[in-house]
């Protein structure tokens, strides 16, 4: 019995794949360095800027306090890393683009671009939200409620991992839209669809508030919020890509 002898031009196109999927990501890595290398100097600003909210609302003479004793020089240099990862986002989804591009159509090159636009976006707005509305807001609220006699001293590690961890979930939240557009689009759901479930989403978004957000009232209602409004304009989004869709 005969094995069919391998294509050479299916191997040779095989290669060219990986070749090119190394080049991505070594010019991905290689723009998440250098944001990196341009952030480290000023390591220590970026730390005392992201940790204004919460000393804002302290008492006269509240600080940050280090815990543990390589705590100083670590928090710094991994927040100047998640901020290098932030801002090279565009150019690492500009990477994952150029390489999957070619093999889409052109209806779906049309559509996705606007969609990889938006989606950074949304993300860049939930993450200023969270900053700049948030977290002063909920610093506010609990150093308003603390109990009497109790000194509000935050280790700067476990406070960065709290930002992170807010601005995560309010970028993630705020690409409400996109994900519903993604959908209209793949077919699962229409905007009529969308429009009659209104009801169930609102609830379901205070539900999912309630989950990732502290346990406090005014952080998950400012999450909530935006996000029934966002889902208002994912539903106006998909209504406009349906029609020309059709």
């Amino acid at each position: 019995m005969n094995r069919a002898s391998p294509d050479p031009d299916a191997e040779s196109s095989l290669m060219e794949h990986l070749l090119e999927l190394r080049s991505r990501l070594m010019r991905a890595l290689a723009g998440l360095v250098l944001a990196l290398l341009a952030l480290l100097p000023f390591a220590n600003r970026l730390y005392a800027w992201l940790a204004a909210p919460l000393l804002d609302k302290l008492p006269a003479g509240g600080q940050l306090i280090a815990v543990e004793v390589a705590s100083p020089f670590f928090t710094p240099i991994k927040l100047a890393f998640f901020a290098a990862l932030l801002l090279s986002a565009p150019w690492l989804l500009y990477q994952a683009w150029a390489f999957v591009a070619p093999g889409l159509y052109r209806r779906e090159k049309r559509l996705a671009v606007p969609l990889l636009v938006s989606a950074v976006a949304l993300f860049y707005t939930g993450c200023a939200f969270a900053f700049f509305v948030v977290l002063p807001s909920v610093f506010a609220f609990l150093a308003a409620i603390k109990p009497d006699g109790v000194a509000i001293m935050t280790d700067i590690n476990a406070y960065l991992d709290f930002v992170l961890v807010i601005f995560l979930a309010f970028g993630a939240s705020f690409e409400l839209p996109v994900a519903l557009v993604i959908l209209v689009l793949l077919g699962w759901v229409t905007p009529q669809q969308l429009q009659a479930g209104r009801g169930y989403a609102i609830v379901g978004i205070f539900v999912l508030a309630a989950v990732i957000t502290p346990p406090d009232v005014i952080s998950q209602l400012l999450l909530a919020i935006p996000m029934c409004l966002l889902y208002e304009a994912g539903i106006l989004a998909a209504k406009l890509i349906d029609r020309r869709g059709r």
